[in-house]
């Protein structure tokens, strides 16, 4: 019996090491799944008035401790609300050129009758500007307040490794290959001057929003755009196109720097960022845009309170 007993427990012992290695692999298979990230939250898809659930959005995200600094309605059946919290902008205070870090972009969106509510996912977007801290605390708490039903926005998604140093395509800029849209010589001057452009909806630029970096001479300005390739309803008409929208891609912003300097991030960057599944060609693709990043930067550069002549970046293409 003792024998019998031996031989039972040698089969079963590698066929249990079997299943468990088959476990552990199942397992790390997951692990390294749940670790893509993808560009946006869906928190909630229904019905109903939107006012009313663009109301309902915004006391939630109050009472779940987000202070709204701005709103946005770009087109009909779409409101962007932008929210910031002491989390997101000690991190940007911690992190050179964190000030585009420092919010987050809520839409509430009408899509055929179905009201969506998405936001940005704050990991995302912490990796793709290479912050110090990568904002799990922000995205617990924008889950708390609005729900996650699921992310999307790209069919695998990125690694925040790739995130961190992504670019759409080999010649295409990154994240620290900005738009340097004026110079001022100072940074009194240089948010003195784009105050003035704004207020003339120069290159018509609009402001939606201002964040003042606690400790530190930053401010990330917010805009709506309206005119030729760099209107947000030409650009989204082409790029936005899903079941489940990207309307919190917007609003664009500038960075008003210390170096006197105003900044914007290069629109070959902060589209793909947020629509990084888009082909280059074809129906819905960076095609259809490819007037659009010397557009953004000409309009930009003009709100910032520089001249509307600059150098072409090439436009999106191979």
């Amino acid at each position: 019996m003792f024998n019998s007993l031996c031989k039972k427990s040698t089969f079963v012992r590698p066929f249990a090491l079997v299943k468990t290695v088959a476990l552990f692999l199942l397992l790390s298979f997951s692990a390294v799944q749940a670790e893509n990230l993808k560009p946006f939250f869906l928190a909630s898809p229904g019905s109903g008035d939107f006012a009313q659930i663009v109301a309902d959005t915004k006391s939630k995200l109050s009472s779940g401790g987000f202070e709204i600094i701005g709103e946005h309605a770009p087109y009909d059946g779409a409101n962007i609300i932008i929210v910031t919290n002491d989390a997101l902008k000690n991190n940007a205070k911690a992190t050179e050129f964190g000030a585009y870090g420092a919010v987050q972009r809520i839409a509430v969106t009408d899509v055929a009758g179905t009201i969506q509510v998405t936001y940005t996912n704050p990991v995302y977007m912490a990796n793709s500007y290479q912050m110090k801290g990568k904002l799990e605390d922000v995205a617990a708490a924008l889950k708390a307040a609005l729900g996650a039903q699921q992310t999307y926005g790209s069919e695998k998604g990125l690694t925040a490794k790739k995130l961190q140093k992504y670019h759409y395509m080999f010649g295409m800029p990154y994240y620290d290959d900005p738009d340097v849209l004026s110079a001022h010589g100072s940074y009194d001057k240089a948010m003195q001057n784009v105050k003035a452009a704004l207020a003339a909806k120069k290159g018509g630029v609009s402001k939606v929003y201002q964040l003042d970096i606690p400790g530190k001479q930053q401010t990330i300005i917010g805009v709506a755009m309206t005119e030729g390739m760099s209107s947000d309803v030409t650009i989204m008409k082409e790029v936005d196109f899903k079941d489940i929208r990207g309307t919190a891609h917007l609003p664009y912003e500038m960075l008003v720097h210390e170096d006197g300097k105003v900044y914007a991030l290069n629109a070959k960057f902060r589209i793909a960022m947020n629509f990084p599944d888009l082909s280059m060609a074809g129906k819905n693709s960076f095609m259809g845009i490819m007037a659009s990043p010397d557009a953004i930067k000409k309009a930009l550069s003009a709100a910032s309170g520089g001249g509307q002549k600059t150098e072409s970046t090439g436009g999106f293409g191979f």
